[in-house]
């Protein structure tokens, strides 16, 4: 048991869209669809009590990498300060199940959302290790769970973005980005990549060399956005024309 949790792994390395990371990516695509079951059948009170569960164990599986890392003598400013998108996001989204504050909501949806899809099919801080050692579980329970709770959010407690929201967290992110290029500067860090790309193989691989990657990247990311709000700009439209 004692190497599921050690930091030199002597099982192998993930294999990208191998067997066990499709099983993966199919067991949160099974649980986001069972919330279009499950809103009809839960009671405000269970909804409740998933939304708390949910978040709970969110913050709990991150503190654990803290935990974990520090244990193993590898925690530093450099790599491990909450400044990647989906660091942030763990902690946005934790705040918002927790308090009920639905005002980051829109946060959730498009930032977290956005950015872990990503993480989840190119798994780039955990691909050294391979299930079901706890670093590759720990990366999918978070980034599972970002794009789990906007999707029981929307599903099930009715919350939706809108063509404001788009725009808004299109521009916070455009913000976030300058301020963290500035960090890395500073500390010598490479949080949101806007340094170098990851070392190992991410969607990233396709785009040109620093620094061109980097509005290259912005551009894919007004694609991720417009995508998730998508379906809703279909919505409106449809009701309009009704």
């Amino acid at each position: 048991m004692a190497q599921y949790f050690s930091l030199n792994y002597a099982g192998g390395h993930f294999q990208l869209f191998g067997i066990k990371h499709l099983v993966a990516l199919a067991s949160i695509a099974l649980i986001c669809l069972s919330f279009f079951h499950f809103r009809n059948v839960w009671s405000e009170r269970q909804k409740n009590a998933v939304r708390l569960g949910l978040g709970l164990t969110l913050a709990l599986n991150e503190l654990a990498l803290h935990i974990w890392s520090a244990y193993w003598g590898i925690w530093n400013v450099q790599t491990m300060l909450p400044l990647h998108l989906c660091s942030v996001m763990v902690w946005v989204t934790v705040s918002m199940t927790l308090s009920k504050n639905y005002q980051l909501y829109d946060f959730a949806y498009f930032l977290g959302m956005g950015g872990a899809i990503q993480a989840l099919l190119t798994p780039a801080d955990a691909s050294a290790y391979d299930f079901p050692h706890f670093r590759i579980l720990q990366t999918f329970i978070s980034h599972g769970l970002l794009v789990i709770i906007p999707i029981y959010l929307t599903v099930v407690e009715g919350l939706r973005p809108t063509l404001h929201s788009f725009k808004r967290l299109f521009l916070w992110a455009n913000v976030y980005l300058i301020i963290v290029f500035f960090i890395n500067r500073a500390i010598g860090s490479n949080y949101l990549f806007t340094a170098q790309k990851p070392p190992s193989p991410t969607l990233m691989d396709a785009l040109s060399p620093w620094p061109w990657y980097i509005p290259e990247a912005e551009v894919l990311a007004f694609l991720v956005f417009l995508l998730l709000y998508l379906p809703f700009f279909i919505q409106d439209r449809r009701a309009v024309a009704r």
